[in-house]
């Protein structure tokens, strides 16, 4: 359960919550479970306990949750703009339509979490652990998820066009319906995936040398799929 003066004083806005987190550095906020605000745009809230937190529909823009505990938190549809999640673990959260454009999420756990329809653009997601996760109608345009775990990721319909998957995990994953042109996919591993694409032929792969060529996925990895690009 949520400490209640912790919750009382980040009720009194971002600057008097920011202001008393800067008296003591090592202060770790205890937040879980409890319905939060919505203004937080620009909180300290990192390695803070927000698990099963409210945030549903909150501004986060800009703030810091690195290595916060946001398992099972709710925060779909809410603005995660520029935040910085590195590290943070949000395994299970409801990211639902959450806009995460620019966000850090380098090595954070998303293990099952549900970021349907999310707008993860430009978004930071190396060595990311989706594995499991709902990124089904995400947009992920030019989003960074060099060596992210995305085993049995749902990403039906998803947008991945100019993503960087480059050594990024996609065995078993659903791709059927996603969009992966100019993806860049050196190195990737898609036993078992199912891509399904609406234009297998537009996809790119990365050379060794890093200029790149225009190839269908039947050239990378394609043999060990389950839909043999077809």
């Amino acid at each position: 359960m949520a400490n209640d003066e912790h919750v009382a004083i980040l009720k009194e806005g971002v600057d008097a919550w920011n202001a008393w987190r800067d008296k003591d550095p090592d202060f770790l906020a205890n937040l879980s479970d409890a319905d939060l605000p919505e203004a937080l745009a620009g909180a300290n809230l990192s390695e803070g306990d927000l698990t099963g937190a409210n945030l549903r529909g909150a501004n986060l823009s800009g703030a810091a949750l690195a290595g916060a505990d946001l398992r099972e938190a709710g925060l779909s549809r809410a603005n995660l703009r520029g935040a910085n999640l590195g590290v943070a673990n949000l395994a299970g959260a409801n990211l639902s339509e959450a806009d995460l454009t620019g966000a850090l999420l380098s090595r954070a756990d998303l293990r099952g979490a549900d970021l349907h329809g999310a707008s993860l653009v430009e978004a930071r997601l190396f060595s990311a652990n989706l594995s499991g996760a709902n990124l089904s109608a995400a947009l992920l345009f030019m989003a960074n998820l060099g060596g992210a775990d995305l085993r049995g990721a749902n990403l039906r319909g998803a947008n991945l066009s100019v993503a960087h998957l480059f050594s990024a995990n996609l065995s078993g994953a659903d791709l059927a319906g996603a969009n992966l042109e100019s993806a860049i996919l050196m190195d990737a591993d898609l036993t078992g995936a199912d891509y399904r694409l609406s234009h297998p032929r537009r996809i790119r792969v990365a050379s060794k040398t890093g200029r790149g060529q225009a190839a269908e996925l039947a050239h990378h990895r394609c043999g060990r799929a389950r839909n043999h690009c077809r």
